[in-house]
């Protein structure tokens, strides 16, 4: 895909033009920095045509749908809560390199159901321009099912999302990228609810700690905590090193590490 280069102005107008066109929309809205950025877009420029839709998983980090449920009221946009257990698809929970592509398109099956029921004539989520630099088994889901991604569409990447939402006066601006807690296991590993609870409880001990972003990898009896690397020397002072591990060790990992090259998105694929 070759995407013309423009001023942030001009992509976020194209953008408007794209959602215009579509008539009215349901937003995969999870409360990132992106979605939240489309969503907003979408109810400036279609107003009740635009609806939201936040899934409620096992997948999901903590108060992420009730971030969302906030976020989608201070723009005053009706605001969907679809229950899927991924888990509930073996297949999925055996947690294959294809992990991302049978979960897309679950989920992507239902959301197009309830735009029907809805009357609304597109589902729309926040992949951006950097996403083509990752591996995103995903995007084939949305292209086989004929997902729309406006933000690709109009060639903007994530640091004009964040640089337009500042100027909206988005809180999101600067929220660090969540991604699902499956990507928190290796390919291959068996994802349980057991296995999703320790991780979501240990990433929500960082959080307590003040850190902003982190990822808890799932090995096993192992831990691996990532963090950028400025905050390194952080975590591993004397007393808050030794309270992470002994907390660690009580939501029950045997061994807790640190990854010596800090946090990366997308480390595990």
């Amino acid at each position: 895909m070759t995407i013309p280069m423009h001023s942030l102005q001009e992509k976020c107008a194209h953008l408007q033009e794209i959602l215009r066109a579509a008539g009215s929309v349901l937003v995969a809205f999870s409360g990132g920095v992106d979605s939240t950025f489309l969503l907003k877009m979408a109810v400036d420029t279609l107003g009740s045509r635009a609806v939201a839709l936040t899934v409620d998983s096992p997948f999901s980090p903590s108060g992420e749908l009730d971030g969302a449920r906030e976020l989608a009221g201070r723009m005053g946009a009706r605001h969907l809560v679809l229950a899927m257990d991924p888990l509930s698809l073996p297949e999925l929970a055996a947690n294959p390199r294809e992990r991302c592509y049978l979960c897309k398109v679950e989920l992507m099956k239902r959301c197009l159901a309830i735009a029907a029921e809805e009357g609304l004539g597109a589902v729309v989520e926040g992949s951006n321009l950097d996403d083509l630099a990752d591996y995103r088994p995903g995007k084939r889901a949305l292209e086989e099912l004929g997902i729309r991604s406006p933000m690709l569409e109009a060639g903007l990447g994530k640091g004009d999302i964040r640089a337009k939402s500042r100027e909206l006066g988005l809180p999101t601006w600067d929220k660090p990228s969540m991604a699902c807690l499956a990507s928190r296991f290796p390919y291959g590993m068996e994802i349980t609810v057991a296995g999703l609870a320790m991780v979501r409880a240990a990433e929500d001990h960082l959080a307590a700690r003040g850190f902003r972003v982190y990822r808890v990898r799932h090995h096993g009896d192992t831990a691996r905590i990532e963090l950028p690397e400025e905050e390194l020397p952080r975590l591993l002072a004397g007393d808050l090193r030794r309270e992470v591990v002994a907390t660690f060790r009580t939501i029950g990992f045997r061994y807790v590490t640190v990854d010596l090259d800090g946090y990366r998105s997308g480390s595990m694929n």
